[in-house]
């Protein structure tokens, strides 16, 4: 490698395919960067995928005197057309007051800004003190007199209503909100969804929280600005509201009269499902299917049962004149008759008989059924 025809871009780019792994993955030479002490940067066109707008980069040092090259390193380097991910954002930064749960705590640090350091009662009157000192000192400057009656009046005013801020709004507590705090609580609730900004102020036909007498106004110096809804019927309940917030249930607002008028609507049929009914089996429905069968009885069949059983007493012949001690006529002449005297019905007639008479049993027994169930 010390000769003069040596080639530092074909260093590079085999530097380069031998990272890649794989010869396709390297692509045209783009450029060259010297840096100081002999060192110079080889870039090449990166043609995986998914890596658009990215470049090998591959570092040579070159070493004058012996003019001999050696490799310090290679990498992947994304140029401003390259996709990358967004910047890294600290955790406690990225962190939204939405992600945490009631068991979560994150903790106060201790040089927050939305804090300041509290104030006791004896602080307050005493840096109140100075500062009327020296309000009165430079006023005496200027005016070369002491200050009249009212001046020193007003002074002892400002300590007792200084006295009683620290009561009022107590603090005298260890740290209480600062004003950067203040600002940004008031940016906040102002913007948020119980601001003059919701849906809820825009439907409340100029109905306003400032003049609900659910409205309970805050103390100290976001009282202008917002309160507390006490409205149980009201979505905003127990919520900061701000004085030109509105909701649907304004004090002032009067219930709706009730309609006299009964509108009746149409009763609504399911012709699109089937209700399946589970049968009894038929044991459990002989009542059911007997008078099911009788339904189906109806006069006409009633009536050619009674015609036919009418018919049917016409044709059955008189067998009381067919006894044992009946004679032909012949038998008054004393000659005895051929063969049996008696005569007897024929097995045909008989067996018509129990037919006819099973039919009109059948028929009054339909007949006593389909009354009672008239009479029921």
């Amino acid at each position: 490698m010390a000769t003069s025809e040596f080639d530092p871009i074909a260093l590079a780019r085999a530097e380069a395919i031998d990272t890649a792994h794989e010869p396709e993955d390297v692509g045209e030479f783009v450029t060259s960067e010297a840096h100081d002490d002999g060192v110079t940067d080889f870039r090449f066109e990166a043609l995986m995928k998914g890596y658009e707008g990215w470049q090998w980069s591959v570092t040579l040092y070159h070493d004058v005197e012996l003019d001999h090259w050696t490799i310090d390193e290679s990498s992947l380097i994304p140029t401003d057309k390259a996709l990358l991910p967004p910047k890294w954002v600290p955790w406690k930064d990225r962190l939204l007051p939405s992600d945490l749960s009631v068991t979560d705590s994150i903790g106060t640090p201790e040089d927050d800004e939305r804090l300041d350091d509290g104030i006791g009662i004896d602080e307050a009157v005493s840096r109140t003190e100075e500062l009327n000192a020296e309000q009165q000192a430079a006023e005496a400057v200027e005016s070369q007199e002491a200050g009249s009656p009212d001046e020193q009046a007003d002074a002892l005013t400002a300590v007792e209503d200084v006295v009683e801020a620290v009561e009022e709004l107590d603090l005298s507590r260890r740290h209480v909100l600062s004003e950067l705090g203040q600002t940004q609580t008031a940016q906040r609730w102002y913007e948020g969804p119980h601001g003059p900004k919701s849906l809820s102020t825009k439907t409340a036909d100029g109905n306003l929280c400032s003049t609900c007498g659910f409205f309970i106004p805050l103390t100290g110096s976001l009282k202008t600005m917002f309160g507390v809804c006490a409205n149980r019927w009201s979505p905003d309940d127990g919520k900061v509201v701000s004085v030109d917030h509105g909701c649907g249930e304004h004090s002032e607002i009067r219930p709706p009269e009730p309609s006299r008028m009964w509108v009746q609507t149409k009763p609504a049929y399911d012709d699109l499902h089937i209700d399946v009914v589970a049968q009894h089996g038929r044991d459990e429905r002989k009542d059911e299917e007997l008078l099911e069968s009788l339904d189906e009885v109806d006069a006409e069949s009633l009536a050619g049962l009674k015609q036919k059983a009418l018919d049917m007493d016409d044709d059955i012949p008189d067998t009381s004149s067919f006894g044992i001690g009946s004679v032909s006529p012949q038998d008054s002449s004393g000659e005895e008759p051929e063969g049996d005297s008696t005569v007897e019905p024929s097995a045909a007639a008989e067996v018509c008989e129990d037919e006819d008479a099973e039919q009109i049993d059948s028929m009054r027994t339909s007949e006593t059924v389909i009354a009672e169930e008239a009479g029921e």
